[in-house]
Order: C-alpha cells, then sequence, then structure tokens
C-alpha cells in the first residue's frame, strides 16, 4: 500500500539554468517523444515499431524578475531539474542539454498586476542524474 507521506509536492521544486537558480520559477514541463516507424512483416498479423528520432520540448513559466531570458537570446543552455520533498524517499534530479528558447517574451503586463513570463524551449537530450528510488 502506498504511504502518501512519500507522494511528492512541487513546492520543492528547483530550476537551475546552467548552474544558477531560478528562484522565481514556479512551474517546469519538460517531456521526450519518440518517432516510431510501423513495419509490417510478412507472418505476422501485428504491426512491429521500429524506433527512430526523439524529440524533447518543455515549458517554463514563473515571475519576471530579470532580463535575463531576453539577454540570453537564442542561444543555447542546460536546465538541471531538482525535485524533492522532506518526506520523499530522495530527491531527482534531471539535466535537459542543449536547450534553446522557442520565442522569447519581449513584453506581457498589465497594470496592477505581477508580470509573468513563459519561455517554451527544445532540448537535444537528457540525464537522469539522481533518481528516487523506495526503501
Amino acid at each position: 500500500m502506498m504511504d502518501p507521506t512519500r507522494a511528492i509536492l512541487g513546492t520543492y521544486g528547483q530550476v537551475f539554468i546552467d548552474g544558477t537558480w531560478q528562484t522565481n520559477i514556479n512551474h517546469l514541463e519538460a517531456s521526450v517523444e519518440v518517432e516510431k516507424r510501423e513495419l509490417k512483416l510478412a507472418g505476422s498479423e501485428w504491426t512491429q515499431h521500429k524506433l527512430g528520432a526523439k524529440k524533447g520540448t518543455g515549458t517554463m513559466s514563473g515571475y519576471k524578475v530579470t532580463s535575463d531570458m531576453i539577454s540570453r537570446g537564442f542561444a543555447k543552455f542546460n536546465i538541471i531539474n531538482k525535485l524533492s520533498d522532506p518526506e520523499a524517499y530522495g530527491f531527482e534530479r534531471i539535466q535537459l542539454t542543449n536547450c534553446v528558447a522557442d520565442k522569447l517574451q519581449l513584453a506581457n503586463w498589465t497594470a496592477g498586476e505581477e508580470v509573468a513570463e513563459e519561455t517554451a524551449f527544445t532540448f537535444e537530450g537528457y540525464v537522469l542524474l539522481d533518481p528516487i528510488k523506495a526503501n
């Protein structure tokens, strides 16, 4: 049976861009999609699949505090995602490599409201640096 205290809350997530903790980021999403080629083989009634190229995409968002993302432009950077919770079995760190912003948000504000900043990006690889393992 699952111990509910072991469920991880995103409250303790951290984003590091090229080693610098981005304290203003409060949302990160990243996923990898694989291209599959269908193979129809003689003597089999099942379609087989051959794995092809992978594509990494993601989005990070939070409060605008500096002009860092605008200054970075479309230069490549690395992200380290750290997900932890004091009651969890441990923490997980995943490095996303060769990230590039899809577009730069130059302005998006409304008087009297906090300015949010969202950056969609692609990446070309990942490394599971620290996995979470149940005891």
